[in-house]
């Protein structure tokens, strides 16, 4: 039967004039189905959108029977390719929400169906970004002996679904709990290999499905229900499993696994795997100590969520509650868990289900099952319409009348009447249930850890929360944000870091509303609190960035520099005067800064990516910023003498490669005769005017404003350091490098790049850096000045710890002197570390081997020292990092653990430095 010929109930529309728009879209459809379509918009904003933005893809959907639209989503999904994945899943997404939302809300479909669906896609989803996964690391030739054939069963990996999806409930807007295993006999010959490329490629499955794109996501994904998952892989050998589920497995691990199921990769591997694991679920002997356990899990939750007190319906948990969905959960597993050992029959995962299977085993009456049953599906629709509302991951009933009334329209009730349902239904729940698990309960249970009570008190104080609106807002987030934050694996951690967010925030309103408006912002800023405190606490300062997450563009592909200085540039002129275009240039640069470090943090890109992108945003900044300045400055001394200036960057911005917190290397070299005046108000000669135009300029960069500053510049490296002017002239500098630099300024100019200023001048400048460096040199004057210079270095500069990036022999600072060496040796002009090492290749001064282990050195380093400068800005702490930033840095460098990335990277030091200390020895040739 077609859709509309199956409608039994249709919404009202709580905003008639949404609900009319959004049904205007669809004139050919039949008057019953446009009811539909207008009483669903007309009280989800979210399911609004929706419509509009699918609304071709959904009239002929609506024409056919629901089961066949959904199908055919499925088969469409199934048919993408890896390289459109993460879009087609995010649309296949879409579609299926809506036309579930609308078979749920017409009464087309039933709860089993609805949930169902729901698991189907989530099932259908994380089997292809499993596979998709590992088909890359075959295709890498990092999962040894495996083919493509090796695709069709994710080479022996699965993954279980827990909870919920499990059990084929997932709620509208349910997250998704996995725990991924792989067959550790099938890989038994290159184990190590195997588990490093299944662990990166469950990482990356996770990305697949949770990343936050401008096309929305799939599934917020958990991997945390592994055992023992604050130090252990997110992928696991199905016999570590094993093991340590006989050894040391929990009450509630047990319970987690009467849900569990196979639903993605080796799926007969899974089976397999849960049914060797039945004696640690299925205890042969009667187990009523799951009661006392499970009664203690429900004090905790209480105590965890503040869920003491009467049911009051305002704010109520319908899950976590009095009365609520997981109180149904609970009662139903405890009594399989009980008995299932010797009952087989009661060893289903579904809550209806189990509740029938324990009627039929004579383990509960039958009209308490029916209540409960009821109930759970009752409990269920309206958990389903408050997340369908914003799309937010919520349990809780509306906090004030205007949002009852908008759950009543949202299922056609009268207010009174629901509410009164909703009242003596979730008593009723609470009562039967109460009286299993504490039939005696004679107190209280425990308040929220003091330490968190602690924080969590001082938030009334802060400036945020001032205003009656801010709180009452920011009430409707904390229980989700508070449950985001406690899931990290360091909660206490997480909660002070995003403490300091909220105590950054100058006043609350703004950005609550826009968190209420799109709840994905929950979860980036609960990940970011748990990965990089340091971002954290920049949010609550700088809180204006979290427009550019919702502007559409923020998940695009990186624009380019040209593209950037045009955007820049478009944002400066709209400015009026010169500290209002400076402060335009200040948030342009922290929204585009705020984008590089979210996505190197969300592995969106790597570090290489990222410190280019750095690299293009500061030097954007400089090309664009530096006009401005000009102008400025002769507005009081009129036009820049002689031919202008050109600003050089030196170092890793002349190399391109930048870190979060990098400051600026740059020299100013202008080209005017000595005896030149300008031309202003009050005129200067060409020394002054350069010398006080680079200050200017130096400040317009540096001075901290209402908007913060744009980068801290080092001048250091121009002609005779500090002792020397901070602009050179063009003919001095040429006389300088030719007769007077000492080895090391000629090291430093090898990565050195003209990045803002006078066209012209600039052209001159680089073609005068490649005829210098293309000389013939003293090799063995080189050499003996690199050597000097790099112990002079390692002096003052020692590593600090194992996990310096930077620091240290044979780390960043000494092969990058090395290679620069190269250049000089080789008279080439090459800038990036590789390609100077690559021309020290090529003159016979180092072999390919060496060339080839000293780059791999380098990136290693590199993507550690990037790391840590997003994370903590500063040096890295590998104690003080959460299980957030743990995996980051894991995930960046593609180490199983961190003794493992210690060993490597103390071998690599030491590897590259023998290189360096050999090489320094001999001369090309």
């Amino acid at each position: 039967m077609v859709f509309a010929s199956r409608l039994s109930r249709c919404p009202r529309p709580y905003d008639a004039d949404r609900g009319k728009e959004a049904a205007a879209l669809f004139p050919g459809l039949a008057p019953e189905l446009r009811a539909l379509v207008e009483g669903t918009a007309g009280c989800s904003p979210y399911l609004g959108g929706l419509i509009a933005k699918e609304s071709e893809w959904l009239e002929a959907a609506l024409t056919q029977p629901p089961e066949a639209a959904f199908e055919n989503i499925l088969s469409d999904t199934s048919a993408l390719e890896i390289s459109d994945l993460h879009a087609g899943l995010r649309r296949a997404k879409r579609r299926a929400a809506l036309l579930i939302a609308l078979a749920d809300l017409g009464g087309v479909w039933a709860l089993e169906q609805v949930t169902g669906a729901l698991t189907g896609f989530a099932d259908l989803a994380t089997d292809l970004a499993l596979k998709a996964a590992v088909a890359t690391e075959i295709s890498r030739g990092k999962l040894p002996g495996a083919t493509d054939a090796d695709v069709a069963d994710a080479a022996g990996t699965f993954a279980l679904a827990m909870g919920k999806m499990g059990a084929g409930e997932l709620n509208y807007s349910s997250d998704i709990d996995l725990i991924v295993l792989f067959d550790g006999e099938r890989h038994r010959e290159n184990y190590h290999d195997a588990r490093a490329a299944l662990v990166r490629a469950t990482r990356n499955m996770a990305h697949t499905l949770s990343d936050i794109t401008r096309d929305g996501y799939v599934f917020r994904t958990d991997l945390r229900l592994r055992p023992d998952a604050s130090v252990t892989p997110v992928c696991l050998s199905m016999e570590a499993a094993e093991t340590y589920y006989e050894s040391v497995g929990r009450t509630w691990e047990r319970a987690a696994y009467v849900k569990a199921r196979a639903c993605a990769g080796d799926l007969v591997a899974g089976e397999r795997f849960l049914e060797h694991l039945t004696p640690f679920v299925w205890r042969k002997h009667l187990d009523f100590a799951a009661i006392q356990d499970a009664h203690d899990m429900r004090l905790r939750i209480r105590a965890h969520k503040g869920l003491h007190g009467p049911i009051t319906l305002e704010g109520h948990d319908m899950k976590l509650g009095r009365g609520g969905i997981r109180e149904i959960e609970f009662f139903t597993q405890t009594r399989q868990i009980i008995a299932g050992g010797r009952d087989p029959s009661l060893r289903v995962r579904g809550t209806v289900e189990g509740l029938a299977r324990l009627v039929a085993a004579g383990w509960v009456p039958e009209d308490a099952a029916d209540t409960l049953t009821d109930a759970y599906r009752a409990h269920r629709e309206v958990e389903h319409r408050v997340q369908m509302i914003a799309d937010a991951q919520t349990h809780e009933l509306p906090q004030d009348d205007e949002g009852f009334a908008r759950l009543a329209a949202f299922m056609d009730r009268d207010e009174a009447d629901l509410r009164q349902d909703l009242f003596e239904r979730l008593s009723t729940v609470h009562e039967l249930t109460e009286s299993f698990f504490a039939p005696h309960d004679n107190g209280e249970a425990p308040e929220i850890d003091e330490d968190v009570q602690a924080i969590v008190d001082r938030w009334s104080n802060y400036p945020a929360l001032r205003s009656s609106r801010a709180v009452a807002i920011f009430e409707r987030l904390k229980p989700d944000l508070l449950e985001r934050l406690q899931q990290s694996a360091r909660p206490l951690e997480a909660l002070e870091s995003f403490d300091g967010f909220l105590h950054g925030l100058p006043a609350g309103v703004q950005v609550f509303s826009l968190f209420e408006a799109n709840p994905q912002l929950i979860d980036l800023i609960a990940d970011i609190a748990a990965t990089a405190p340091g971002l954290a606490q920049y949010l609550g300062r700088n809180s204006q960035v979290f427009d550019a997450v919702i502007g559409g563009a923020f998940f695009e592909p990186w624009p380019g520099l040209q593209a950037l200085k045009k955007r820049l540039t478009a944002q400066i002129v709209a400015a009026d005067d010169f500290e209002q275009k400076l402060d335009a240039a200040r948030r342009w640069l922290k929204e585009w800064h705020f984008r590089v470090g979210v996505h190197h943090l969300r592995a969106l890109i790597d570090a290489e990516e990222a410190g280019q992108q750095y690299a293009d945003l500061a030097e954007a900044v400089l090309d664009v910023v530096c006009p401005v300045v000009v102008r400025d400055f002769a507005r009081k001394h009129g036009d820049m003498p002689g031919r202008g200036a050109a600003v050089m960057g030196m170092g890793s911005l002349g190399a391109r490669q930048l870190s979060a917190g990098s400051d600026l290397d740059l020299i100013v070299i202008y080209d005017a005769e000595s005896d030149s005046v300008s031309d202003g108000r009050r005129p200067l000669s060409a020394g002054t005017y350069y010398s006080r135009l680079t200050q200017a300029f130096v400040t317009a960069m540096t001075a901290p404003m209402a908007e913060g500053i744009l980068y801290e510049i080092d001048m250091r490296l121009r002609p005779s350091g500090r002792q020397g002017p901070v602009a050179t002239s063009w003919s001095a500098f040429r006389t300088y490098q030719r007769e007077e630099a000492w080895t090391w300024e000629h090291l430093a100019l090898t990565r050195a790049r003209v990045v803002a200023g006078t066209r012209t001048l600039g052209a001159e400048i680089e073609a005068f850096r490649e005829e210098l460096l293309s000389k013939a040199v003293d090799a063995a004057k080189v050499l003996h000045d690199v050597a000097e210079m790099r112990q002079r270095v390692a002096e003052a500069k020692p590593a600090e710890t194992q996990w310096e990036g930077k620091r240290g022999s044979g780390r960043m600072t000494d092969i990058e002197l090395l290679a620069q060496a190269a250049t000089l040796l080789a008279g080439k002009p090459e800038r990036r570390v590789p390609e100077q090492l690559l021309a020290g290749q090529g003159v016979g001064w180092l072999s390919p081997e060496d060339v080839q282990r000293l780059t791999h050195a380098y990136r290693r380093f590199w993507q550690v020292q990037a790391a840590s400068r997003l994370l903590t800005g500063g040096s890295l702490k590998v104690e003080e990092l959460g299980e957030g930033g743990r995996n980051f840095l894991l995930r960046q460098t593609g180490a199983e653990s961190f003794d493992g990335l210690a060993a490597e990277l103390t071998e690599l030091a030491e590897e590259a430095a023998a290189i360096i200390d050999a090489a320094l020895t001999r001369t090309p040739g």
